[in-house]
């Protein structure tokens, strides 16, 4: 019980911190008139990913991710059983952290929501292209299931910074569905969420088969 109780915080808290550091930076940018930019809203991300897994990582394995704890259950690397706390820690977290964010700023007019800027298919299929690549890494990278350790927290990170700098104007590089309901939650909108749930899950399921096929495993 303690070990569950210790993980399913340590998920919550992961996943409250890169959305109220990873959104909010969004939302500071446009209260300080573009000062962030494109690349400082991506430095955020990466560095908030990188913190958290150098942080929490040793705890839950810092999935801060639903797709990615999916993808770790279907390479037989997580239990299937501790998956349902692990996706209603995140999603919480989302929640909470949007919630805070709105609270504290309320003079913006984004709440950090990702949207697709070429529409729904083109913005599913990028965030599968996305989250596939982060995948792909994190399973390279991790111990077991658990991103943890110098080059994890290095390599996750810096794929994160990447995808955010490249694809952040075009669909908002969310690849995470639990970083996009949280701000999707507070506006009131959940017309988009559905490309940001099938997007990252689908792609980082065929990385975990792109690694099966690749380790011959």
């Amino acid at each position: 019980m303690v070990f569950r109780y210790r993980t399913f915080l340590a998920e919550l808290l992961g996943t409250f911190a890169l959305v109220f550091f990873g959104a909010g930076a969004v939302m500071v940018n446009e209260l300080s008139g573009g000062a962030l930019g494109v690349v400082g809203i991506a430095t955020v991300f990466g560095a908030i990913v990188a913190a958290v897994i150098y942080g929490l990582g040793e705890i839950s394995g810092a999935h801060i991710n639903p797709s990615v704890t999916l993808a770790f259950a279907l390479s037989g690397r997580f239990s299937w059983q501790k998956v349902p706390a692990y996706l209603i820690a995140q999603f919480t977290g989302a929640a909470l952290a949007s919630l805070t964010l709105v609270i504290l700023l309320p003079d913006t007019s984004t709440f950090g929501e990702t949207r697709p800027v070429n529409g729904p298919i083109p913005g599913l299929i990028l965030e599968a292209i996305f989250t596939f690549f982060l995948m792909l890494v994190i399973i390279f990278v991790s111990t077991g299931s658990k991103e943890k350790g110098l080059m994890a927290g290095l390599a996750i990170g810096l794929v994160v910074f990447l995808e955010a700098a490249m694809g952040g104007p075009l669909t908002g590089a969310s690849m995470n569905p639990a970083r996009s309901f949280g701000p999707d939650l507070m506006m009131g909108d959940l017309s988009h969420f559905y490309i940001y749930l099938t997007g990252p899950t689908l792609g980082a399921a065929l990385a975990i088969l792109t690694w099966k096929i690749l380790k011959n495993t």
